[in-house]
């Protein structure tokens, strides 16, 4: 028994310090990166995110990003088999909140954003008006997530305890 709640109490650490980690990183973008990105020329701009969306994908960032979601399915799934401990609800909730507001909501709108930037020609008027578009629509669906992934952080620190 020990050794299941060791294995439980170490996956939601990492539960722990891995929406943490992508709650920081997006709220980075939210409060400072696509601020600075937007006072630059659209051209600048779209090619300095388009780097960044091929230089987000690294061992480090997707090991945080998404072993956090394997490690909130695993979690959710263990948060209802022991529905009755009183720590049951927070974890399940801080599970779907990262699982769905952060990871789902990248999947759903953030990434297919980034791939209609990733063809965008950036010295054109069709990447300009794109960029303009993606400014507000990918700040908005990245404060979703930030929002998603710190209220999981703290769920998931309530169920150390």
């Amino acid at each position: 028994m020990l050794n299941a709640y060791s294995s439980l109490f170490t996956l939601k650490l990492f539960a722990v310090l891995g929406c943490g980690l992508i709650g920081g990183v997006f709220f980075a973008f939210s409060t400072f990166v696509m601020k600075a990105l937007a006072q630059q020329p659209p051209a600048a701009g779209i090619a300095t995110m388009q780097s960044i969306n091929i230089t987000v994908i690294n061992p480090w960032f997707m090991t945080a990003f998404v072993g956090t979601a394997v490690a909130c399915i695993i979690l959710a799934i263990s948060s209802l088999l022991k529905w009755h401990q009183p720590s049951g609800i927070y974890l399940l909730f801080g599970c779907i909140l990262y699982v769905f507001g952060t990871f789902g909501v990248t999947m759903i709108f953030n990434v297919p954003l980034n791939d209609a930037l990733a063809i965008a020609k950036p010295d054109s008027p069709e990447g300009a008006n794109l960029w303009a578009n993606y400014l507000t629509d990918w700040t908005f669906w990245n404060h979703v997530r930030t929002i998603a992934a710190l209220a999981a952080t703290a769920l998931f620190t309530i169920t150390l305890r």
